[in-house]
């Protein structure tokens, strides 16, 4: 029963892995940059839920709401001033304006809140599950992650394959120079795609501050760089992927710091990374790309 306890814990975390890989992949698929800030972004959405739940006194699924406005402005202004000017720029260039964004956005945070980590109050009020006559109870935020992240990624699955605007990511990810002469607004979609991205980064600071209910301005470092390893794990650029690399990097760290090593968790997520990499180096869904010379 320890296992199938253990294991439900690594889907749950697994699945807001899911949700946070989702925007790197989106952004990395579409604009071809890796947007280092977008576990940023996530402790911004923590941020303004708590605020809006304990200043302004709103429910939890309204703070949520604003939330996903917020950071969904907030990714269409960061695109818009630290990544439009640098399309045509190396990729180091990117890299490093990405990681200047994150501790731009991290010492706002520490500005405005302080050090000390403030204590998150849950927005999920579902029923818990009781399972084998109460011998496994699956909480409540495990419950919402799942769920939540299923219909996610089946819902973006279908934006982007069945609506006009989701065609024109796949057009501008293919080819940015040929889709603007089909004529698609290649700058409003990659907009699009960064709202898209940034909005989702709130869903995920909700239900990570949910589970885990320590809120600092760093909160969103670590889970940022996991979900990344998730999208890469997954294949980065495929949506399904981001939903199966997050999957699998939640139940390896669950299981491994409960019958390895608390500590050694996170070195034995990045090393299974390393031996995919070198078996697949594209990754479990991801399409070898033939470059032209």
């Amino acid at each position: 029963m320890a296992f199938l306890d253990n294991l439900i814990n690594g889907i749950s975390l697994g699945s807001i892995y899911a949700v946070i890989a989702l925007g790197y992949t989106l952004v990395y698929g579409i604009a071809k940059m890796l947007n280092f800030a977008h576990g940023d972004v996530i402790m911004v959405g923590g941020y303004v839920i708590f605020t809006a739940m304990t200043s302004m006194k709103l429910n939890g699924y309204l703070s949520v709401l604003i939330a996903v406005v917020c950071c969904t402005v907030l990714g269409i202004v960061i695109e818009k001033v630290a990544y439009k000017p640098l399309r045509q720029s190396t990729s180091l260039a990117v890299l490093i304006t990405a990681i200047g964004v994150s501790y731009f956005l991290q010492n706002i945070a520490l500005l405005i809140f302080g050090e000390k980590p403030v204590t998150f109050t849950s927005v999920i009020n579902i029923p818990k599950l009781s399972l084998f006559d109460g011998q496994i109870v699956v909480k409540s935020e495990a419950i919402a992650s799942i769920v939540i992240s299923v219909i996610i990624v089946v819902g973006l699955s279908l934006f982007v394959n069945k609506t006009k605007s989701g065609r024109a990511m796949l057009a501008v990810s293919e080819d940015k120079d040929a889709a603007q002469l089909m004529g698609i607004n290649v700058n409003r979609t990659i907009s699009l795609t960064f709202a898209i991205g940034s909005g989702l980064a709130a869903i995920a600071g909700a239900l990570l501050c949910s589970a885990y209910p320590v809120l600092s301005n760093t909160t969103g470092a670590m889970p940022g760089i996991k979900a990344f390893v998730a999208a890469v794990f997954g294949g980065i650029g495929s949506i399904p992927g981001a939903m199966i690399g997050g999957l699998l990097i939640g139940v390896i760290e669950i299981l491994g710091r409960a019958y390895i090593s608390p500590q050694l968790a996170d070195a034995i997520v990045f090393a299974v990374l390393i031996v995919v990499l070198m078996v697949k180096p594209t990754g479990i869904l991801g399409k070898k790309v033939n470059e032209k010379v």
